[in-house]
């Protein structure tokens, strides 16, 4: 069936059922390398986040608040991830890479509500360790379970808000310039693009709200921290300067790649100017960054290595008994 066409030569909004998701482009062997790196990274971020919920929630004394925020950051990365990356890895060797207009909005959506939970949880984390450091005492009763649960929920409700704002005013603007999206997602800068009517409204909203979480969460990790380290500074102790360091350094590091990142793209008005940047960008945060978190929070913390430590021996304990249940048996 041909495509109605308007008089400024442009497809129409009515006729448009899809999307086609062009990528990163370039041939045979570009493709297969692309493809060959999203699917290593991929699987190392699978593996490495649903390592740390595991051992968070087997491990006995990693049942804190600090873990309990932590392991739900690692179930934000591993849900992020895999809103693009699978769908981003079928489209790699695909003909068509075409997405539908329904599948395209889910997928906006969830990776708006998710990226967004994920910048105000870091925020959350900085705050938690804020109270365990600097008010010790009172920091079983003020981080209770039912504070953290009613924290972690807010910070979902934050992300579902953005998302429902985001994708109502991007998916009712007419798509009508073309149904090609220079992009490996659908996401807001590369679907403003193929819009035929004026656009400043949606960017001032894209500006104005991810500016403001962003500057928000970042302000709160900064006041907190600001208070850590004044704490630290006093502490007398050489070992306990090393431990909250340590905790902490691995937090700061996650906040300011995820951040810096997002800043980059949705934080400045000339942020969606410049597709072929914010691909290498976006690759960042959701991919790069989920993958790097778990790894961050392992390697430079000592209880998790030595939850896991425990859990590899727990492990073999079970194997090596039902072994000799097998020889006794024969």
């Amino acid at each position: 069936m041909a495509t109605p066409i308007h008089r400024n030569g442009s497809l129409s909004a009515v006729s448009l059922q899809g999307f086609v998701l062009v990528g990163f482009g370039g041939g045979a062997e570009t493709q297969a390398l692309l493809f060959a790196a999203f699917l290593a990274l991929y699987v190392v971020t699978v593996l490495g986040n649903l390592t740390m919920i595991v051992v968070i929630t087997l491990d006995a004394h990693l049942h804190s608040p600090m873990y309990f925020f932590l392991r739900n950051l690692s179930f934000v990365d591993l849900c992020l991830s895999s809103v693009i990356v699978p769908n981003a890895l079928a489209n790699v060797f695909s003909s068509s890479k075409v997405i539908s207009f329904a599948a395209c909005a889910t997928q906006f959506f969830l990776f708006s509500l998710l990226a967004t939970t994920e910048a105000i949880l870091l925020a959350v984390m900085a705050y938690d360790r804020f109270m365990a450091i600097c008010s010790p005492l009172r920091y079983p009763v003020t981080m209770c379970p039912m504070t953290c649960a009613r924290l972690v929920l807010g910070t979902y409700c934050v992300g579902c808000l953005n998302s429902i704002v985001q994708t109502s005013l991007t998916f009712r603007l007419p798509f009508c310039s073309s149904n090609h999206i220079d992009f490996f997602f659908c996401d807001v800068p590369p679907l403003l693009q193929l819009v035929c009517a004026d656009t400043t409204l949606n960017e001032l909203v894209m500006f104005g709200i991810c500016g403001f979480i962003i500057v928000g969460a970042v302000l709160a990790v900064i006041v907190s921290y600001g208070y850590i380290t004044v704490t630290i500074l006093r502490m007398h102790s050489g070992a306990g300067r090393h431990k909250v360091f340590s905790t902490c350094g691995s937090h700061l590091t996650a906040v300011s790649l995820f951040y810096g990142t997002g800043f980059a793209i949705y934080g400045q008005p000339g942020g969606v100017a410049s597709m072929d940047q914010g691909k290498v960008v976006s690759t960042f945060y959701t991919l790069v960054i989920p993958m790097f978190n778990p790894l961050i929070y392992s390697f430079r913390n000592k209880d998790v290595k030595d939850a896991l430590r425990r859990l590899g021996q727990r492990h073999s304990l079970v194997k090596k008994s039902a072994w000799c249940r097998h020889q006794e048996l024969c």
